[in-house]
């Protein structure tokens, strides 16, 4: 059963459960996803879930499933979109292999056995390790951090449960992101946080990485395209152009009207990810 095919309730709606509902990425879809869907919200924060105007539209359920276990019962052919993930930006921390995979396996599989039909994982960029260049979803993944395999491993694992439990899996890796709520260690963030105290100097790598970079509002509408696309398979969430991280910031100044300098090369260039790769959208493979 799909989820197109999926009971609806009392309401005409079908149920959608989004879990890390108050995230970058939730708070943003969430608000999407509200005409056509009964949505029921999973975060650890119920007072922040109540700061957003969507909280009352909702059934929200405080939950940390790396503790608690999980009771609630899902509609019969409900949806899942499972964005929730701890412990980033530590891309380099076993926490990701020894904790995150068991504990989000373990919270997908019962939602599975429970009658969800349908669920759209958020991978990442980083499972392509370091190929360079115009990566589709076909690219073989080769990730090189723990972050990134455990996220791969998270995909094989739930490829293998499709083999006793029916359901449909979608697997959206994203690629880099800016918007309200982005963590404040992002460079966009911290390069705002330096506007704002007047910092006369901002210190950064050389810059020269290329990347591919959405506004958080764009990566929640092509979450959405794709689980209304009812297709299977591994898609790439990105704008399918490469920016250099120099000009990524050069604008943002630009933007804020700011007077700040930029200290090219106070950084080192992050060891866990190639120089130049971006996203080629549009493309899934089974």
């Amino acid at each position: 059963m799909t989820l197109s095919e999926g009971r609806r309730n009392n309401t005409g709606r079908r149920q959608l459960i989004v879990s890390g509902a108050t995230g970058f990425i939730g708070q943003h879809l969430i608000p999407l996803l509200l005409d056509d869907h009964e949505v029921v919200a999973i975060a650890r924060d119920e007072q922040k879930a109540r700061s957003f105007a969507w909280y009352d539209k909702v059934r929200f359920i405080s939950l940390d499933f790396h503790q608690d276990h999980l009771t609630f019962q899902p509609e019969a052919g409900a949806g899942l979109i499972h964005l929730a993930w701890q412990g980033l930006p530590n891309y380099k921390s076993l926490f990701h292999l020894e904790e995150n995979l068991p504990r989000n396996y373990d919270f997908i599989k019962q939602l599975v056995k429970a009658g969800v039909s349908n669920v759209l994982v958020t991978g990442t960029c980083f499972e392509y390790g370091f190929q360079y260049g115009p990566i589709d979803a076909t690219a073989t993944p080769m990730p090189a951090n723990p972050y990134a395999l455990a996220k791969d491993n998270l995909r094989l694992y739930l490829g293998h449960l499709q083999a006793e439990s029916s359901f449909k899996l979608q697997w959206a890796r994203l690629f880099y992101m800016y918007g309200q709520g982005q963590n404040p260690k992002s460079i966009l963030a911290q390069l705002d946080t330096a506007i704002a105290n007047g910092d006369t100097v901002f210190n950064m790598s050389g810059g020269e990485q290329l990347r591919d970079y959405l506004p958080v509002e764009e990566v929640a509408q092509q979450l959405l395209d794709i689980l209304k696309s009812n297709e299977a398979g591994v898609f790439n969430v990105c704008s399918g152009e490469a920016i250099s991280i120099r000009r990524l910031v050069e604008e943002r100044i630009k933007e804020r009207g700011a007077n700040i300098h930029l200290n090219l090369g106070y950084y080192p260039y992050p060891d866990y990810e190639p120089m130049a790769f971006w996203g080629i959208n549009n493309k899934k493979t089974k």
